[in-house]
């Protein structure tokens, strides 16, 4: 049997992580994060972990090959036979070229999340995390009934220097410049399917979840 590998796409603030987890639930397929492997293989002191470690201690980048012999370690256990779903990575088109040739024979569709720089600034730079269980709150989407304070467990909320607005457009630069490309490396193959991202969570989970199962194309 072929099996599928859903590949996600899209900036920071897309929804990418939010939209996998439901995908993956609702198509029994594994959500395989390559930053989920790294700090897996590294706990672990796993062969790949360690020479992954040399790089990271010696400041150099870890090099791509690594980085898909890591995922190839994860996607050849049984749950992944009928296929998976991949999040955060390929993010270079180097990347995506590497990645086709260990997924040859292989059954690939890319879904691009599309949302507009304003909304992304607006959706990061407006979350407050709590620092007691990790729940996230919105501004101005799911504000918290009490100013400052998680709803959940009445934690105190901060946000994350990561959503600082001038970290944000930092964030937004390197995914222009890095990352995008390669949905061009996608659509040219015939393999993209762009995602409306700014519609309500649930209307973009059907549209994805429709692509995904090849409905519609």
């Amino acid at each position: 049997m072929t099996s599928t590998v859903l590949i996600l796409l899209g900036p920071p603030g897309a929804g990418k992580g939010t939209q996998a987890i439901r995908l993956a639930t609702a198509l029994s397929s594994p959500h395989v994060s390559t930053g989920d492997l790294f700090r897996e293989n590294l706990g672990k002191g796993t062969t790949l972990g360690l020479k992954a470690k040399e790089y990271m201690e010696s400041g150099r980048l870890v090099p791509d090959e690594l980085v898909i012999d890591m995922l190839f370690a994860r996607v050849q256990a049984p749950d992944c036979k009928a296929g998976f779903l991949l999040d955060g990575f390929p993010r270079t088109v180097a990347q995506a070229q590497a990645l086709d040739k260990r997924l040859e024979g292989q059954s690939v569709r890319a879904l691009n999340l599309s949302v507009a720089d304003a909304a992304l600034i607006e959706r990061l730079t407006g979350r407050w995390t709590c620092k007691a269980c990790g729940n996230v709150h919105h501004e101005k989407f799911s504000a918290p009934k009490v100013a400052g304070r998680c709803d959940k467990c009445g934690g105190e909320l901060y946000q994350r220097t990561d959503d600082t607005r001038a970290v944000v457009e930092k964030r937004l630069a390197v995914y222009r410049e890095q990352t995008k490309p390669v949905e061009q490396h996608y659509r040219a193959r015939g393999l993209l399917v762009d995602i409306d991202g700014q519609r309500t969570p649930d209307e973009v989970f059907g549209r994805m979840l429709a692509s995904a199962r090849g409905e519609g194309l």
